[in-house]
């Protein structure tokens, strides 16, 4: 599984454009920007060769990633275009998007994205409990937020006593305990 983009919630569509950190400040007076990154690591985004932002109609803009390093767990990133602190400041809160072609994935990895609208099946029974509606990514495991058909909304902790797979084709297979549900 990778984190990137886990916030790009896009209704069971695959967008091309996968939400991977945000601006936070600028670093030094020559154009840096420090980011934080929402990918599985610094490094995925620190490694990117482009990046997109939304100009202010939402359209993606694309940059290209003059150079990047990580510190203390952050992303500084020179940009293209941004060669002083006030251009810097300009793109303070902006988030940064990547294209998925840009993102690697291994082999049974998906992206958090692809699981939005997905249905939550008992592996065993094959009971539909809902659809993933969110994904909140905590220090201990990720959390989704499952929609039931009654409209409840439901908090699922995703490990793997819990989680069974995710097949981002048919469904979030889960085995939940007694109550869990109804």
């Amino acid at each position: 599984m990778t984190k990137a983009a886990s916030l790009c919630y896009n209704d069971g569509m695959k967008e091309k454009q996968l939400l991977c950190g945000k601006i936070i400040n600028t670093h030094g007076v020559k154009g840096v920007v420090k980011a934080e990154s929402y990918c599985d690591s610094p490094k995925v985004l620190a490694s990117l060769q482009r990046i997109l932002l939304q100009d202010k109609e939402g359209n993606f803009v694309m940059r290209r990633v003059l150079s990047a390093s990580v510190a203390k767990g952050f992303v500084l990133l020179r940009l293209e275009g941004v060669e002083t602190m006030e251009d810097a400041i300009l793109l303070k809160e902006k988030q940064l998007f990547a294209l998925r072609e840009d993102i690697p994935l291994q082999k049974g990895a998906y992206f958090l994205a692809d699981i939005i609208g997905l249905p939550v099946i008992d592996a065993d029974t094959g009971v539909c409990y809902g659809e993933v509606i969110k994904v909140d990514t905590m220090p201990s495991s990720d959390m989704y937020t499952v929609k039931t058909p009654d409209g409840k909304e439901v908090l699922f902790p995703a490990v793997k006593e819990f989680l069974v797979k995710v097949d981002v084709e048919s469904g979030v297979y889960i085995r939940p305990i007694k109550g869990f549900f109804y």
